[in-house]
């Protein structure tokens, strides 16, 4: 089959890139020097009109050169009849939620929330439903299947997870009228809804199963759990005075309660862990005196104070609570907190926070697959008092690992590991960025949830699975993170290499298994009507105008798992009456770029591979090599619904970089090295497991877990040399409760599960209030903006892959927690 016109484009472009001169055209900045003041600083003007095939060349802080190039007539008229645009008519001061539901069945469901005013005399608010089953190219009104009922801005839509057509609408009902809520229940993506009396009401949104949708669970406002085992029809009551509760495995259920009925106990670490395995029939109590707990990866830790005046310290069990051991992790005191930043059924990531308040640092620690003994990764790790931490799972390639580091002189710096944590090192700058002349380094450095200056950048990095070494990001250039205007840069081989594309902030989104990005600027001063897609993972992007009516971008939302081809763009235009009207204006693709993919259009790619190396080591990380069947950037062709990514595995030889430094060791600077801890010196390494005491018996090294290498290097490591009886954590301990001041010590864990085990999103933290993580929900949040206040604020609630985005100002932080 012949190339489209598109492909076409593509090809030429890249054949004339090496020889041929361009005409430069030079782009005015608007980048601003020091940190930006949110309410008066715009982003940069009007842009001049496209010129086909030319590129956009600019200098100064961090110059460089991007390439763009203009569709044909005929590409821009084939994607123009694909093009649809659906308008919502709101108010000053509404907000609109958009939830994907199921995999695949291309339903959307959208609603329109207006609340009365906080100083009005009435009370409550209206909203409309709409439903989509096209991708979003048409919507309809079907308000009148719940009975025009008004539906809870914050928590009203909750989507069953994976597959399963499952939808329950909550209904926002005064307390003070009725003796308990209502929800209303779809079996089948919303086309009809059953309603439910609830004889409570609900205080968060209600939570499904991770695995069986029928079984569902939730909080009342008056801190009682409740329980239904058939999706809603009936409730019973759990247990009253509950703070937090998660699923473990199976139907066992974990909750933390108050003995005396109130969430207060929390600050004063008088939580009482419980636990059901019969949805609620028996309980039983495995812990007290806890602060906070959380259950990642199959480890259930508990943050526990063990003595009156003690620190807090961490208590680890693999069996659903039957045994605990202590994590061999330094206590954390009044000031300092624990926080779990990822994890699975091999290793756990554990930041804890610097002694001291507000250091805004701490210690990386990496576990065993016990999740008992731990290493230290990385110091100096940025964790905001915020409680955000930029630390993100690149999951489009294994073993990589994103953050930033908050050197001694106050500047932010990313670094990077590939292999679980052993090793980090600071981001190569891309070939085609030139450094700023006052940097005396020069790296790539990544703007995360902490680091991202108060809303100017958009979007946190995005990877997807299956869009093989694919990333996106925003950041800079030069020696450390900077306040001035982010750009957007892109790796295509999970960060080891990148390549600036994009100038300034923009909201992107990854389609087609990565053979597809789109992006769009991102303003709030100005309105906007053109996006920009690449099929050469950014190096090369062409722009398409999608509405002659400007709209002021909210954000874009595709289908998860990166396999659509449409992509929606959601915003607002003021109408005739200065009163907003919602756009959605969705894109399909499927029209331009018609070809599957076929053999000649893939290449077999090394993974943590050094291009040239011929080593019998090279692309070995974490004991094996793997090497993908991935496109190749020239190919304009379609991965299409079914592409499954394709890799094959060989083991490796063991070396040191197999191996992280054992308890009570550290890596030294620049070497393999593990030498151990000056406070370790001269002391018997000894830990606590199942009421013994063991002794362990180490040369420094111990093997990452998951790592499959064979032979080669093989240190000694030995536990159990002598032991005697210790004290373990029991159900009942006896320590005393103890009154604190300060921020308490928690652990913060988010466990976010998908239909195939548990996934770890962005760490929350869990604080007084009952906060319960949600689950991975296809959702976008839209609030109305003001045109003349910058209060478009972007918070990824879970990690960058669920593609969660909220537009609205959230108020979970740590002032709660401060007595």
């Amino acid at each position: 089959m012949p190339l489209s016109s598109l492909s076409q484009s593509i090809m030429n472009w890249r054949l004339l890139v090496f020889g041929t001169v361009w005409l430069l055209v030079l782009v005015e900045d608007a980048f601003v020097n020091g940190k930006r003041n949110a309410k008066t600083a715009t982003f940069f003007r009007a842009p001049r009109a496209h010129r086909r095939r030319t590129r956009d060349t600019w200098t100064g802080q961090s110059g460089f050169t991007v390439c763009k190039s203009a569709l044909s007539q005929k590409d821009r008229a084939l994607l123009l009849s694909h093009t649809h645009e659906t308008g919502f008519h709101g108010d000053d001061g509404s907000s609109f939620t958009l939830t994907w539901v199921g995999d695949g069945t291309g339903v959307i469901l959208v609603l329109s929330t207006l609340s009365a005013p906080s100083d009005s005399f009435y009370e409550g608010g209206s909203s409309r439903l709409y439903r989509s089953q096209d991708y979003g190219k048409s919507f309809h009104d079907i308000s009148q299947a719940i009975n025009n009922t008004f539906i809870k801005k914050d928590f009203g839509i909750s989507a069953g997870p994976g597959n399963p057509q499952q939808v329950i609408l909550t209904a926002n009902l005064p307390f003070t009228e009725t003796t308990g809520g209502l929800i209303f229940t779809s079996m089948d993506a919303g086309v009809t809804f059953r309603s439910v009396k609830l004889p409570f009401h609900p205080a968060q949104a209600i939570q499904f199963h991770y695995q069986d949708p029928k079984y569902l669970v939730v909080i009342s406002i008056d801190d009682e759990l409740w329980l239904s085992q058939n999706f809603g029809k009936r409730w019973s009551h759990v247990h009253e005075g509950v703070h937090t509760f998660t699923w473990g495995s199976g139907i066992t259920l974990f909750f933390s309660s108050s003995p005396k009925g109130t969430v207060e106990a929390a600050r004063r670490g008088e939580l009482i862990l419980r636990r059901t395995q019969d949805l609620g029939k028996t309980f039983t109590t495995i812990a007290k005196n806890i602060f906070s707990f959380g259950y990642i990866g199959g480890f259930l830790f508990t943050s526990v104070m063990e003595k009156l005046g003690s620190p807090r310290i961490i208590y680890v069990s693999s069996d659903q609570g039957d045994n605990f051991n202590k994590a061999q992790l330094p206590s954390a005191t009044t000031e300092q907190f624990y926080s779990v930043l990822d994890g699975d059924e091999d290793m756990i990531f554990m930041h804890v926070d610097n002694p001291g308040e507000d250091t805004y640092f701490g210690t990386i620690y990496t576990s065993d697959d016990r999740g008992i003994l731990y290493s230290k990764s990385l110091e100096r790790h940025l964790f905001g008092g915020d409680g955000k931490s930029d630390f993100t799972n690149v999951t489009s390639l294994r073993g990589v690992y994103l953050t930033n580091i908050l050197e001694e002189d106050g500047r932010i710096r990313s670094v990077i590991s590939f292999d679980r944590g052993g090793q980090w090192r600071f981001l190569k700058k891309p070939e085609n960025v030139d450094c700023p002349e006052i940097s005396k380094k020069c790296n790539l450095h990544i703007h995360g949830e902490h680091s991202h200056f108060s809303g100017i950048t958009p979007m946190l990095p995005l990877s997807e699975p299956t869009a093989t070494g694919l990333v996106i990001a925003h950041g800079g250039v030069g020696d450390s993170i900077s306040a001035t205007r982010p750009d957007v840069y892109v790796s295509g081989d999970g960060g080891y290499t990148w390549w600036g594309t994009l100038r300034g902030p923009h909201h992107y989104s990854i389609l087609d298994s990565g053979g597809l990005i789109v992006a769009v600027e991102a303003h709030r001063d100005r309105q906007i009507s053109s996006m920009k897609f690449s099929t050469d993972e950014g190096q090369c992007w062409n722009i398409f105008n999608f509405t002659d009516h400007p709209i002021f971008l909210a954000g874009l939302a595709s289908e998860p798992g990166t396999k659509t081809m449409n992509i929606s763009i959601f915003g607002y235009r003021p109408d005739d009456d200065d009163q907003p009207m919602w756009v959605a204006v969705t894109i399909d693709f499927e029209h331009l770029l018609t070809r599957e993919c076929g053999d000649q259009d893939y290449v077999n790619w090394l993974a943590h591979s050094e291009y040239g190396s011929d080593s019998e080591t090279d692309g070995c990380v974490l004991g094996y090599k793997e090497t993908f069947r991935r496109l190749k950037k020239l190919s304009a062709c379609r991965n299409g619904r079914g592409y499954v990514v394709s890799r094959q595995q060989r083991p490796c030889p063991c070396t040191k970089e197999d191996y992280m430094c054992d308890y009570g060791f550290y890596r030294h600077e620049n070497t393999s090295e593990c030498l151990p801890q000056s406070d370790f010196l001269n002391h018997t390494l000894e830990m606590c497991l199942h009421g013994e005491l063991e002794d362990l018996r180490t040369t420094g090294y111990r093997k990452i877990p998951a790592d499959k290498c064979e032979g080669g290097f093989s240190p000694s490591r030995r536990e159990g040399a002598g032991k005697k009886h210790c004290e373990d954590l029991s159900p009942s301990p006896s320590s005393s409760p103890q009154r604190s001041k300060g921020i308490l010590a928690l652990i913060v864990v988010c466990t976010c599960v998908g239909i195939i085990g548990l996934v770890i999103a962005a760490a929350l933290i869990i604080t007084s209030r009952k906060i319960n993580c949600r689950q991975r929900l296809p959702e976008y949040r839209f609030s109305a903006l003001q045109l003349q206040e910058d209060d478009l604020c972007v918070t990824n609630e879970s990690s960058p892959s669920s593609k969660l985005h909220s537009f609205q100002n959230q108020d979970d932080s740590d002032d709660d927690l401060i007595e």
